[in-house]
């Protein structure tokens, strides 16, 4: 199911976004997509290697991880939960979680922040459980992640990628290091007050010269949105023909094109963005493209 893939880099002709380039993580899968199929790579391995046959995960009614999680599962013949966070509630990324046999138990929001309590109070006797973190963040994860790097035949000045708990952009920082490149990194968090992700970053790889964050672009919070960033994603969509979603590579591409604007970027620098893929995170946002 995991075997080594290299997913395309493409150059976006649009002249309103000279000298970008994509790298189209989100073509790998269209369940298990970009980073979550980057993530849970290893993870599955090192359930395979401790012979656990049942996934355990957790995520928000909308997680793109809940889903990945199930459709992996379910391709490799094991079993899976999902804890999700808030009320009880039907939509359309959690019925795929179901169709993919994957378990739901609703939590309330105070519970859900102690994961691994909620882990042990309902799987401590059962040896077949394997825990994976909200997001798949994990070391296996960063070492998924790192892969990108090891894909690339050219070399850029800049590497953007949106972040919500920095496992990906961990693993880009370890890649570059691993191949002793001086790319910039730039991480985009998806959520206020984004500068925790740099300690989280830190769990990972010491190396951070070329680690830059800009906290600027969350557009109000995790999978808020703006007037401003929607009709940029009509715009972006409509001119390069990628889809890209409200929650994450929307506000990447935002802060790129804004970047620039600002002389942050220079006109002529190479730039690569990571499609993080995610693209069923569209999904119950369709009053907001009306």
């Amino acid at each position: 199911m995991f075997n080594k893939i290299y997913s395309p880099v493409e150059k976006i002709k649009s002249v309103s976004f000279s000298n970008l380039y994509v790298k189209r993580d989100d073509l790998i899968d269209p369940y298990i997509s970009g980073n979550k199929w980057r993530k849970l790579k290893y993870i599955l391995a090192k359930a395979a290697a401790e012979n656990k046959n049942h996934l355990v995960t957790f995520g928000g009614a909308y997680s793109n991880h809940l889903v990945a999680t199930a459709a992996a599962a379910a391709r490799a013949g094991l079993k899976s939960t999902g804890f999700v966070r808030g009320e009880a509630v039907k939509n359309e990324m959690l019925m795929l979680c179901k169709l993919f046999g994957m378990q739901l138990i609703f939590i309330d929001r105070e519970s859900y922040k102690n994961k691994q309590a909620l882990f042990n109070k309902y799987y401590q006797n059962d040896s077949s459980a394997f825990y994976i973190d909200e997001g798949g963040a994990s070391r296996e994860a960063t070492i998924g992640c790192a892969e990108i790097i090891d894909e690339l035949t050219e070399e850029y000045d800049h590497i953007f990628c949106a972040a919500g708990t920095g496992t990906t952009a961990a693993g880009l920082l370890k890649g570059l290091n691993n191949n002793n490149l001086i790319t910039k990194l730039h991480v985009i968090p998806v959520l206020k007050n984004g500068f925790f992700l740099k300690d989280e970053i830190l769990k990972y790889t010491a190396v951070t010269e070329n680690l830059f964050l800009h906290t600027d672009y969350h557009f109000g919070g995790y999978a808020k949105t703006t007037p401003e960033l929607i009709n940029f994603i009509k715009s972006f969509v409509g001119n390069t023909g990628i889809l890209i979603d409200p929650v994450y590579t929307a506000k990447m591409f935002y802060a790129i094109t804004d970047l620039k604007k600002k002389g942050v970027i220079g006109y002529e620098d190479k730039i690569l963005a990571i499609h993080t893929g995610g693209l069923l995170g569209l999904f119950g946002m369709e009053n907001k493209f009306e």
